[in-house]
């Protein structure tokens, strides 16, 4: 079964606008429900651990989810405010049947979603949420009663900041470099990351300043985070010399961009190839591969085939970049959007923390400045367009936009690459192009995206 036949779990859970359904007060209840009969198949005394970000709603859904998965039997454990990887590892650590996370990562406060991994700290297989997808829509076409209020989580087990500072303190432990000298400019998207980042990097010894980690519950992503890499760009600017590099993390802390200490934004292809150059000169890389998806540049394959590494691509999605390293054996894998997956150690999913500790560890123990270490990389024009669409009709099946696309690829005749594809998360279509001269670029995915506005457009 493929992601093409689920109805509710994207890329990276369910997700929607957080009143409205699937995430409505009767539906999350009835998400939690199903997941708790799925987790009771196969664990009789399934407990589970709950986490979620900091937006406005992420208590209440948590709340329902809960209700859910203690109607079917289950045992619950809340980390409150914690990163979606903080709560892939509790989950694993802890030996729970599985972790849920209540978070619409990158998207507006008014969304949220359900995330799930399972007891090894794995996300879902695809087949796995459609059963669980199929039992939410029986549930919904046969109520049963539904409990109002709200309900305790386990009282007897470690609270909220004692799991939150298991995390942190798995984390620290990893790092094996002195990181006292950098002086780092933290952005925490006002999301779930100011919950962790400020102990971690405490007890790494790093000099840090922090910037949006005061959140509301409507300021999460706003303006700031990994979405808006530039507003931390700008900020360092503005106080050239006073820090050496900066990061920045999404609303859910899986995935961190960095600025280098001139402010220019360092994607996750640059990451890539940081971290890959890096574990290769210490005999480290398994098999001299890594992971990327069909949005990384092809300018990141070249600089990485020069250092005598191959690059795989994956479908977008850290899920879809896990399942080929889990195929290729390889033990780094990433996204442009700064998901990176090390399977070098415990991490089983992408960890904006992690990710920025391993950076500042590569630029602590070379003693040179991120631009240095990356400043080979020579990327070519690219450009994402986004088309918000009233429906996912597959393209080949609209011959206008489809001719649109065999257009651009002739004209760039190996020279550049299209990469068109729907957003597993919103009701976007993404059209990427990569050529050789801005110009071309820019015509090639105008001529794509105005296909797709006049067939599926608004």
């Amino acid at each position: 079964m493929t992601s093409q036949t689920r109805q509710l779990f994207g890329t990276d859970g369910i997700r929607g606008v957080a009143g409205e359904f699937p995430l409505t007060v009767e539906s999350t209840y009835l998400i939690g429900r199903a997941l708790g009969h799925d987790l009771r198949r196969s664990s009789p005394q399934a407990s589970v651990v709950i986490g979620q970000d900091t937006r406005e709603s992420s208590c209440w859904i948590a709340d329902r989810v809960t209700l859910g998965l203690v109607s079917a039997g289950c045992v619950v454990h809340s980390a409150g405010v914690i990163t979606t990887p903080g709560v892939a590892y509790l989950a694993r650590s802890r030996k729970h049947a599985a972790g849920v996370v209540i978070s619409a990562s990158h998207n507006p406060w008014t969304d949220n979603g359900i995330k799930v991994f399972s007891g090894d700290g794995y996300k879902l297989p695809d087949a796995r949420e459609l059963a669980i997808e199929q039992e939410i829509f029986s549930l919904l076409q046969n109520p049963e009663g539904h409990p109002p209020g709200s309900v305790n989580t386990a009282p007897s087990l470690p609270g909220e900041a004692s799991l939150r500072h298991a995390y942190v303190e798995w984390l620290a432990q990893g790092v094996k470099a002195d990181l006292s000298r950098l002086k780092v400019l933290v952005d925490c998207a006002n999301g779930a990351a100011t919950a962790e980042a400020p102990e971690l990097f405490r007890t790494c010894g790093l000099r840090a300043s922090y910037l949006c980690a005061s959140p509301d519950g409507k300021n999460i992503n706003d303006n700031c985070g990994a979405l808006h890499p530039e507003a931390l760009g700008r900020a360092i600017n503005e106080k050239r010399g006073e820090f050496d590099l900066g990061v920045t993390f999404d609303g859910d802390a899986d995935r961190a961009l960095f600025c280098d200490a001139s402010g220019r934004v360092v994607n996750g292809d640059a990451v890539l190839l940081l971290v890959a150059r890096d574990m290769q000169a210490r005999g480290a890389l398994t098999a001299s591969t890594i992971v990327a998806t069909t949005m990384s540049n092809m300018g990141l394959e070249i600089a990485l085939r020069k250092a005598g590494i191959r690059m795989f691509r994956a479908n977008v999605g850290d899920k879809y970049v896990l399942e080929e390293m889990l195929k290729t054996g390889a033990i780094l894998g990433g996204e442009q959007s700064g998901h990176i997956i090390f399977r070098d150690g415990e991490a089983t999913t992408g960890d904006g923390l992690l990710t920025a500790l391993r950076v500042m560890e590569i630029i602590a123990r070379c003693g040179k400045p991120l631009a240095d270490l990356i400043g080979d990389l020579k990327v070519f024009p690219q450009i994402i367009q986004n088309v918000r669409v009233r429906e996912k009709i597959p393209f080949v099946e609209v011959p206008e936009i489809q001719r649109a696309i065999e257009a651009a690829e002739r004209d760039l005749n190996g020279n550049g690459r299209v990469v068109v594809r729907y957003s597993g998360t919103e009701a976007l279509a993404r059209v990427m192009v990569e050529a050789e001269s801005d110009e071309m670029m820019q015509a090639l995915a105008g001529n794509i995206a105005g296909a797709i506005k006049n067939a599926l457009g608004v």
